[in-house]
């Protein structure tokens, strides 16, 4: 029977905020915090397998370029764009990042961009190239991580691609929110810090809504899985599936790693977060430890422990604040506290050119809000499983009729309760409209409640039916929407201003990087072993 208490608590809680929010003196916060957006996308040739040039040099300096870089393989992009107030500056941005790229490929080769999040056609391992960031010892340290990445998990799960969503609120929201709990004891940065910690702890209750509205990945080629056991279905000799999967990258069968099971369990606190990961990086794994740090005098991981970084575990979401030169992540965080949250779960739309609507990001921010008013009960390992469960049957087979959750120990149907969470969210989405004078938060909203009562107009129902209409084939399908993508942005070509912008900012990245390491002092041994030592055994413990 589920807790009546608890959700008349969470009730209270939800609207007794939300009132604050409506007063005239707070209502401006709802436009406040800031937006951005982070797409990988592989380069693919003509023919849809992996392109192996390197980064080329018209784009910039993959090191030191704010807006263009590369993830784990020289082959797989990324853009980055600046954070604003609105997601829909960000999409702009992102827009015109991939109409000068576009660009540039089709110059160099007529490559293009990969549409889809699961890869195209990818070479045998050894043939798959890890990102290089140039001779300078913070451009090594970068490559030698990705060494150990391919060591740990192989090349191909590091093609995978995703979008992040990174969100913030004004810091004013949590001043409004913890003066009105005049006897708790945390000072301002500690209680924002806590709040997003709360805000997350709510994510992962509801993240499985997530997958099933926006997974875009119910099917891979079947050369992407290397020979692994799967339980997958044939749907022809080059694709793999399942019937109802919504994401196949967020399940087990893309990004995996055994060392990382329980590594940071269910967690009431920031301290907690820092403390599991800060032990990661100092605990040996013994199958890491029989590779070593180097072969043949070549570094090849940043150490032999669970984790070589912090960013190596690999979350759904993470606490995250803006780290200095030299600084590790925990320690950003233990000094100054939560200043964000990223949100790694999305996967790329095909459907959409930069791999992400407007009205995905509406609906995004109001899911948010809804995470972070709510009420958030601490949380413990029996509810971690079962939110754990809950996002694992739903990337695997969301769009059965039939499936249900576990919600406060009894089983409720998905359709159910994601039309409660949508009720339940929609006042937020008439709040942020109100304050934004649009409407643009609740017809998103409207669009998601249409896919949990037709889960037909899913972006991986819409997948499955448009690889269905290309042979039954993932590959043809994704050539041909990336060829698509490719016409649209060439047919809109930048401004000459807007060109000569980007060159510039190009140009400006390849002169830092020369000027890094021409002034670069001390071996990269040295360098190596200082960046290390940042993580000691008394970091936030």
């Amino acid at each position: 029977m589920k807790n009546t208490t608890n959700t008349l608590n969470t009730l209270n809680t939800f609207n007794t905020r939300l009132e604050l929010f409506r007063q005239p003196d707070h209502r401006a916060l709802l436009t406040k915090g800031l937006r951005g957006i982070e797409r990988e996308a592989l380069r693919v040739n003509a023919d849809g397998h992996l392109n192996l040039l390197p980064h080329s040099r018209s784009l910039g300096s993959k090191l030191t370029h704010g807006s263009i870089t590369t993830d784990y393989s020289e082959s797989l992009m990324e853009f980055i764009t600046p954070a604003s107030c609105d997601a829909s500056v960000a999409l702009d941005e992102l827009d015109k990042v991939h109409r000068f790229v576009n660009d540039e490929l089709q110059k160099n080769g007529g490559q293009q961009l990969w549409s889809q999040s699961m890869p195209c056609v990818l070479p045998s391992e050894t043939e798959i190239p890890i990102a290089w960031y140039g001779r300078s010892h913070i451009g090594m340290l970068k490559h030698v991580y990705r060494r150990g990445l391919a060591l740990r998990y192989g090349k191909a799960m590091q093609c995978i691609a995703g979008i992040h969503y990174n969100f913030s609120m004004d810091d004013d929201v949590w001043k409004v929110l913890h003066a009105q709990e005049p006897s708790n004891p945390l000072n301002a940065q500690d209680y924002q810090s806590e709040a997003y910690v709360a805000m997350i702890r709510n994510f992962h209750r509801y993240s499985w809504l997530l997958m099933y509205l926006f997974g875009a990945s119910p099917a891979l080629s079947t050369g992407f899985l290397r020979g692994r056991e799967h339980g997958l279905e044939t749907l022809s000799d080059d694709t793999l599936y399942l019937p109802y999967a919504t994401s196949l990258r967020m399940s087990d069968l893309g990004y995996q790693n055994n060392a990382q099971d329980g590594l940071v369990p269910p967690y009431n606190t920031l301290l907690e977060y820092m403390q599991s990961l800060s032990k990661a990086v100092r605990i040996p794994y013994a199958a890491y430890e029989k590779i070593g740090t180097q072969q043949a005098g070549e570094w090849v991981q940043i150490n032999t422990n669970v984790l070589q970084i912090e960013n190596e575990f690999y979350a759904t979401i993470r606490p995250k604040r803006v780290i200095n030169s030299g600084e590790r992540p925990v320690q950003a965080l233990c000094e100054r506290g939560v200043q964000y949250i990223e949100v790694r779960c999305m996967d790329v739309d095909p459907f959409e050119s930069v791999g992400i609507s407007l009205e995905t990001t509406r609906f995004l921010d109001a899911f948010l809000w809804f995470c972070a008013l709510t009420d958030s009960p601490l949380t413990n390992d029996a509810e971690g499983d079962a939110n754990t469960e809950n996002f694992a049957r739903t990337v695997k087979e969301g769009r059965r009729p039939d499936l249900t959750l576990m919600r406060e120990g009894s089983a409720v149907s998905l359709r159910t309760w994601g039309l409660e969470l949508i009720e339940q969210i929609a006042v937020v989405a008439s709040l942020l409209d109100e304050q934004n004078h649009s409407q643009e938060f609740t017809d998103s909203l409207n669009l998601q409640k249409e896919k949990l009562l037709n889960p037909a107009l899913t972006p991986s129902a819409r997948v499955l039916d448009a690889i269905r209409a290309h042979d039954n084939s993932f590959i043809a399908f994704g050539l041909a929407q990336s060829r698509e993508l490719a016409k649209g942005f060439a047919a809109r070509p930048l401004s000459s201003a807007e060109r000569s912008e980007f060159e510039r900012l190009a140009q400006n990245s390849l002169d830092a990087q020369d000027e890094i390491e021409r002034t670069q002092v001390g071996s990269f041994d040295d360098f190596l072993t200082e960046y290390r030592s940042h993580t000691s055994a008394e970091l936030c413990c």
